[in-house]
């Protein structure tokens, strides 16, 4: 399972990400918990709404200082958990240089009004529409599952994506899929046990998913940093990578040790107030600038495998 600390020290630096350069995010203008859809939310608990939205600018001016550009809109006031955009769609450019937005259809009803507030955004950005299912009916898919890792879409599936959803990304965008089963409740999305950090490497927690897909997962990435699980329920894997700046809410030692060994800035960001509905920096910022063709190869017709 990888490296030691002092091997991995001594690695040479890899190709930095193509993509993490551009965010869009949410303002939490109506952030709160208004129901229980995953192990941290506690309608006892409620987020301190000055101190989220100091938080929120935060991240913000640490995204804009590692050298990324943001954008953002209104949170609707009837979407409490709006504020988590990396779940409203993944977004991405066509081979074709058609920019496409496949939008989540979310496992639970409460998020599933986010979806036309996203869609209008996108839509204002240049971005087409595309729906994975329907209300009620169809394939689940949230994008909080899905990165762009070696040869293929990585995605994260039980939880909150499907199954049928690994089949309808791959046809839509054109793309290899390669499924992984989480079984870890603390960990329902993927962004939350798997961070790509270049082209290279990853932070992953095996502990998150069925044996299989653990395996497949440390087999994608050449030199992994093994998460323990009780490192990766610091949030340390909802991070964001612009560059050689990785922007984390928590570092456990070990893992800072080996980041800045691999020759990675470590930006702390305080996010607390966010982890009281269940996400994180990652959570909090969805990449645009995903490119099918450099990040994701093309397949036609798409493809999707699951371990054995």
């Amino acid at each position: 399972m990888g490296q030691t600390l002092t091997e991995k020290a001594s690695s040479p630096t890899s190709a930095e990400l193509a993509w993490g350069r551009r965010y869009l995010l949410v303002r939490p203008d109506h952030f709160r918990v208004d129901y229980r859809i995953n192990p941290y939310m506690d309608l006892a608990d409620q987020p301190d709404a000055a101190l989220a939205r100091a938080q929120w600018d935060g991240l913000v001016a640490a995204l804009v200082g590692a050298g990324a550009s943001v954008e953002s809109f209104d949170q609707p006031a009837d979407a409490p958990d709006m504020v988590y955009a990396m779940n409203l769609g993944l977004a991405v450019t066509l081979e074709s240089g058609a920019p496409l937005a496949v939008m989540s259809h979310m496992r639970f009803a409460e998020r599933r009004r986010e979806t036309e507030s996203a869609r209008r955004w996108f839509v204002s950005r240049g971005f087409g529409p595309s729906y994975i299912g329907r209300d009620g009916v169809g394939a689940h898919f949230e994008a909080g599952d899905a990165f762009p890792c070696g040869d293929a879409l990585v995605v994260g599936f039980s939880p909150r994506t499907d199954e049928l959803g690994l089949k309808a990304v791959a046809t839509e965008l054109g793309v290899r899929v390669r499924g992984l089963r989480i079984t870890h409740p603390g960990m329902y999305h993927l962004d939350l046990a798997f961070c790509p950090l270049d082209r290279d490497r990853a932070l992953v927690c095996p502990a998150a998913f069925d044996d299989a897909s653990a395996q497949a997962l440390l087999a994608l990435v050449p030199d992994p940093l093994v998460l323990t699980e009780a490192e990766a329920l610091t949030f340390c894997a909802n991070a964001v990578v612009v560059g050689r700046t990785v922007l984390m809410p928590a570092c456990p030692d070990r893992v800072r040790g080996i980041l800045e060994g691999w020759g990675f800035d470590v930006v702390l960001v305080e996010v607390g107030e966010f982890h009281k509905g269940g996400g994180s920096v990652r959570c909090l910022t969805n990449p645009l600038d995903i490119v099918v063709g450099r990040d994701l190869p093309a397949v036609p017709g798409g493809e999707v495998l699951l371990p054995l």
